[in-house]
């Protein structure tokens, strides 16, 4: 039995009109590919970072956000993956969609316009409330952290 499924209408504004909108590429896909908008290719050496503008702009409803996550091809095969993983879009924020890469390989990687750079997932928003307490519930794990539940 499929999950529970949400949609989200998503408005976009696109610098030029050549941008191709983000689209799911699988029918069991949870992102939508996101392409790099350059006018000239942008070269990234090992171990450097660099912003790179998608050309878009977009309104996420209240009460959704986008996540900006790795192609896992891309870092497969070049290394090159995004630094602030998953980078979060609130749903207030209206500028432009630019992508923090980063080169973990090692071997120069370029990117040119076009390319397929990142993945964006749209995810409902559960909003929390921090309540001070003077104690915590105890629990089976307690306080052990760090490979503590195995390796």
């Amino acid at each position: 039995m499929p999950a529970e499924c949400c949609e989200a209408l998503i408005k976009v504004v696109k610098a030029h009109p050549d941008i191709e909108l983000p689209r799911y590429e699988s029918e069991g896909a949870a992102g939508m590919d996101l392409r790099a908008f350059l006018e000239t290719d942008v070269t990234v050496a090992p171990l450097g970072r660099v912003k790179i503008p998608t050309g878009l702009k977009i309104e996420i409803p209240e009460g959704f956000e986008a996540q900006v996550r790795p192609r896992s091809g891309l870092a497969f095969k070049s290394g090159l993956t995004v630094l602030n993983s998953p980078g979060t879009i609130d749903s207030d924020y209206r500028g432009e969609l630019e992508i923090i890469l980063v080169n973990l390989g090692s071997q120069d990687v370029v990117i040119k316009n076009g390319d397929r750079i990142a993945q964006l997932v749209v995810s409902p928003v559960c909003r929390s409330q921090f309540v001070e307490a003077q104690t915590l519930n105890s629990s089976k794990r307690g306080g052990a952290g760090f490979g503590s539940t195995g390796v």
